[in-house]
């Protein structure tokens, strides 16, 4: 069960189990006390207590809390805890759900999902799917009361942007703050408060994201072709960051077509 759907409640700093960033499962995030900027995809969200993200599979995240002070709790779970009927209406209410109407009754579901995960019998796997199918409903069904959503620096959201079309080249973080029309220095730091994420360490995780994905829909071409077509100068350097990222190599992801 645990390798389909994965429940945390966390004070700390590091989310256990989302060391990628990104994964192939849905994410549910309740911010139960506290804030921070939560990074999703291009933008930079300041998300607050009372806050659910929703994350589906493939997209790019991270949290940056600006102190200790804080109690989340995360769901993550395979696309079949979510009901086929609402999945598509769920991902339309975008990343960040504020609704503090509903806060009662998300504060319930969860203790139950809690119970069910922490104390399993032969009912468990089916209750937490009903559990987080009443949650999904729930948010569907008041979703004409959320609230609006800000959003971080325009400089930060400009060069993700950029970043995003031209990762597969070879960026440099100096051409990036000339589109801003900012400094290096002041780019760099600005990139690291709201993201969390270094410049390169975000270039990487996008070219690897792609790459995980060539690897296994473009079985024609090479371990190296693809390192290559994903912005990478060097196999040898890209086989290496892949391993390091998802703990296996390129080429076991599979047999590459000669």
């Amino acid at each position: 069960m645990e390798s389909e759907y994965y429940y945390n409640v966390d004070t700390a700093k590091k989310i256990i189990g989302c060391d990628k960033h990104y994964h192939s499962v849905f994410e549910i995030y309740y911010l139960e006390k506290g804030n921070c900027t939560y990074f999703i995809d291009d933008k930079c969200y300041d998300v607050k207590e009372g806050d659910i993200v929703l994350i589906p599979e493939g997209v790019i995240h991270n949290t940056v809390y600006p102190d200790e002070k804080h109690q989340r709790k995360l769901i993550q779970c395979s696309k079949k805890y979510i009901p086929a009927s609402a999945y598509e209406k769920v991902v339309s209410l975008g990343y960040i759900y504020r609704n503090p109407l509903v806060l009662i009754e998300v504060n319930r579901i969860f203790g139950r999902i809690e119970n069910e995960y922490e104390d399993p019998d032969d009912f468990s796997k089916d209750m937490l799917a009903y559990l987080t199918g009443e949650l999904v409903f729930l948010l569907v069904r008041n979703s004409e009361n959320r609230q609006n959503i800000t959003t971080g620096s325009i400089y930060v959201e400009k060069a993700l942007g950029y970043v995003r079309e031209n990762f597969t080249t070879d960026i440099k973080l100096y051409e990036v703050a000339e589109v801003c029309h900012m400094s290096e220095e002041h780019l760099s730091r600005k990139f690291k408060k709201e993201t969390g994420l270094g410049f390169n360490e975000f270039v990487n995780m996008l070219r690897l994201q792609k790459a995980e994905y060539m690897l296994k829909n473009d079985k024609n071409l090479s371990v190296a072709e693809v390192a290559f077509a994903c912005g990478f100068n060097d196999s040898n350097y890209f086989s290496k960051k892949f391993h390091c990222e998802y703990g296996y190599t390129p080429s076991s992801v599979r047999t590459v077509k000669k």
